[in-house]
């Protein structure tokens, strides 16, 4: 079974209902209709159909119809997902989803009534009749310190808590956290209002007692293991700001995936995915969803993401 993790980057449908970025806002001066809307949701299934997942964890989708019109395209490029979920219960500007041609049993883990935070999707995955539950997750940016972050991370802990013991289970999307971001951001006043302490390593555990990333063999059993760690250092990376690659999107795992005797992650599956098309043709940017340099501003129908997809396969018994 492969699953993927994707930010991409803003689809919004084409319905107006006041919660859009102004860039969004239907049939505007900046030309988000029909025409463009269909070249994103070509775009993007494009990537996914590529990558060729069974599951897939979705950020940055507005609606059940963007999510659905996803689905169709998908379906018309040669993959078909029977299941689609969406936390869609509050009204945020985006939300998390997913794809899967497995039954899904959705829940959402709402973290304030906030508009400004979005709700963590819960699917459990029913595959031969047994759960394998994904969370997808959007944390709060970087333009917010890391007090926000911890609020999601907490949220999730405490479900996490609530499951049966030796639960699989796999914590997935754009976590707005680099993989060690408590060693990059404890000089950096305007994130590290916590102390140190992190949600993506200290809350959910993918550090050890001496403050290093859990490999294989260091995992504890109420640890998590953080699948960037399968890479080589340079290879660690699905985002790019002002030339800084960091890894912001994750597939972190139960220590149980790691026992070969039952369900499993697959030796050497996880990877991200670095189409070249994916990439500027001098290859130092991303070919992100293109908009106008001249005024006034407006969407070109062209590009992608800012993201790089990850993915990988896991041997579920």
């Amino acid at each position: 079974m492969k699953i993927a993790v994707y930010n991409v980057e803003n689809l919004f449908d084409l319905n107006y209902n006041g919660t859009e970025y102004s860039e969004y806002i239907p049939n505007t001066v900046w030309k988000w209709n029909t025409k463009t809307y269909r070249a994103k949701i070509k775009n993007i299934a494009k990537v996914i159909v590529d990558i060729s997942p069974d599951l897939i964890s979705l950020t940055e989708i507005e609606s059940d119809v963007a999510l659905r019109d996803l689905q169709k395209e998908i379906s018309r490029q040669g993959l078909y997902y029977r299941y689609r979920a969406i936390a869609d219960k509050k009204q945020t500007s985006v939300r998390n989803a997913i794809l899967s041609k497995y039954p899904i049993r959705k829940k959402e883990i709402v973290i304030s009534q906030s508009r400004a935070t979005r709700n963590i999707l819960e699917a459990a995955v029913f595959i031969e009749g047994k759960p394998l539950y994904v969370y997808v997750n959007h944390w709060k940016a970087k333009s917010g310190p890391e007090s926000k972050r911890i609020r999601y991370a907490k949220a999730l802990k405490k479900r996490l808590d609530e499951l049966p013991a030796n639960s699989n289970y796999l914590l997935t999307g754009d976590f707005n956290a680099h993989y060690e971001e408590h060693k990059s951001f404890i000089k950096k006043r305007k994130h590290n209002d916590t102390k140190g302490i992190t949600g993506i390593n200290h809350i959910l555990k993918t550090i050890d007692g001496k403050g290093e990333l859990y490999t294989r063999r260091s995992l504890s059993k109420e640890g998590n293991y953080n699948l960037w760690m399968e890479l080589p250092k340079e290879e660690r990376w699905s985002h790019m700001y002002k030339s800084n690659k960091e890894a912001l999107d994750h597939i972190i795992i139960s220590p149980s995936l790691l026992k070969p005797t039952q369900s499993h992650y697959v030796d050497g599956s996880f990877n991200s995915f670095k189409a070249p098309y994916l990439f500027t043709p001098s290859q130092k940017n991303f070919y992100r969803w293109q908009r106008s340099r001249s005024r006034p501003l407006h969407h070109t129908g062209k590009g992608y993401s800012d993201h790089l997809p990850i993915f990988a396969k896991f041997y579920i018994d």
